[in-house]
């Protein structure tokens, strides 16, 4: 009985692979089974959660230092699609001036992740959308910190 249900799952995991691999690039299925960036900042610069069209949710954290977003992270409650396209957004984004980092865009993700089916593309928008609103909360904070640090005159 043990040899006949292992026997089973091993089938029904080929299986799966094997449908995988014909939907999704090598590349996006690496950064599904493999994501980079994932969990969360402590005490980030700038965040965003943001729940998609499909129900899918994401947060993107980041870190600024000298302009730059020196680190990224994301988490998300989503498909492979999602955590794919919340590693490569986050990414891309890494170590990018601010200025850079909101030029990311659906299709630079898309291109990195070698396309994804039409019924996953707004998973690399959701991404980006994240990203975008990250930085919009650090922007956000950046404003309110300097506006109420004091002037000094001299």
């Amino acid at each position: 009985m043990d040899d006949n249900f292992d026997a089973l799952i091993a089938d029904i995991e080929r299986k799966k692979s094997e449908e995988e691999r014909r939907i999704y690039s090598e590349r996006t299925l690496k950064e599904a089974y493999n994501p980079r960036n994932v969990g969360k900042l402590a005490d980030p610069s700038g965040r965003a959660r943001i729940t998609g069209p499909c129900g899918d949710t994401m947060q993107i954290d980041i870190r600024v230092e000298a302009g730059r977003i020196s680190d990224c992270k994301f988490i998300t409650d989503g498909c492979g699609a999602s955590i794919a396209c919340g590693s490569v957004v986050t990414e891309l984004a890494k170590g990018e001036r601010i200025e850079k980092a909101l030029e990311v865009t659906e299709k630079d993700v898309l291109r990195v992740l070698g396309g994804l089916p039409a019924e996953n593309v707004h998973c690399a928008a959701l991404a980006v959308k994240t990203l975008r609103a990250a930085i919009g909360d650090y922007q956000c904070r950046s404003r309110n910190r300097s506006a109420s640090e004091p002037e000094i005159s001299a």
